[in-house]
């Protein structure tokens, strides 16, 4: 009889590899299967030995080429055969990353899983730019929320609750919504003078940062490829370009950490 294997939900991080966990490292190495998200960095899938099986469950709006509930069936069936299975996601699996909603499945097939935490894309995006996200003086608080519903739903959020000017607002997977999201706290009393900044690909060479404000920020990141996070609030008067450095392309040779031949 076959002994039944175990499920990893890892964080990626934001994209830069040198923000991975040592154990979301070791446990990658270690993986017989990775069962990886769209949005995961090809710097951190340049870290799986070349002989470790991947398989992709990428979604992005407007096109699920795997539906959630495939993914779970993937995961039971994996682990069931007696697998390592490294399920990585993007940041956090815990922050809207349906790191839960896979445990649930799991652990209702009996199936053993852990989960490994990762830097989410706020802290990513704000250390990448410079942009403290409750800076005092300027903001005592911030709020996570998702700018993209589960099937492409209405974006039905409590739009009246976002609107703080001593709070910072961070938006996942705002790109598609922007502007939505701007009209929405701008008809609620958010003033369109508010600063407002959208990072796409924050940590990684491909970052790219766009600020303005909340009146205009929709028009000026036109064009960022996904992942795109949205900041709201006073703190981004913060960023100063050119003021963080990138990571390096040939970080994987430098460290000696490139994939198994």
């Amino acid at each position: 009889m076959t002994q039944q294997g175990k499920v990893h939900l890892i964080g990626a991080g934001p994209g830069d590899p040198e923000l991975l966990t040592c154990k979301a490292l070791r446990l990658l190495r270690e993986a017989d299967v990775v069962v990886q998200d769209r949005l995961v960095s090809p710097e951190i899938m340049a870290l799986v030995p070349v002989a470790t099986r991947r398989i992709s469950v990428g979604k992005e709006a407007g096109h699920h080429c795997v539906p959630q509930e495939r993914i779970n069936e993937i995961l039971v069936t994996l682990a069931r055969q007696g697998l390592r299975v490294a399920r990585l996601k993007g940041g956090d699996p815990l922050i809207f990353g349906r790191g839960s909603e896979e445990a649930e499945e799991l652990a209702a097939a009996g199936i053993a899983y852990d989960y490994v935490p990762g830097i989410t894309a706020a802290q990513g995006a704000a250390c990448a730019t410079g942009v403290a996200l409750t800076h005092r003086g300027l903001a005592t608080g911030v709020r996570y929320v998702t700018g993209h519903r589960a099937k492409d739903a209405e974006l039905d959020l409590d739009w009246d609750s976002l609107v703080s000017p001593d709070t910072t607002l961070v938006v996942y997977m705002g790109a598609a919504n922007m502007a939505r999201i701007a009209v929405e706290l701008m008809a609620r009393g958010l003033p369109g003078t508010t600063r407002a900044m959208a990072v796409a690909s924050a940590t990684t060479p491909r970052q790219r940062v766009v600020t303005g404000r909340l009146d205009s920020i929709a028009g000026r990141a036109e064009g960022l490829s996904a992942p795109v996070l949205f900041v709201v609030g006073a703190v981004v008067s913060l960023y100063r370009e050119g003021a963080c450095g990138l990571p390096v392309s040939d970080w994987l040779e430098r460290h000696g950490l490139a994939a198994d031949a």
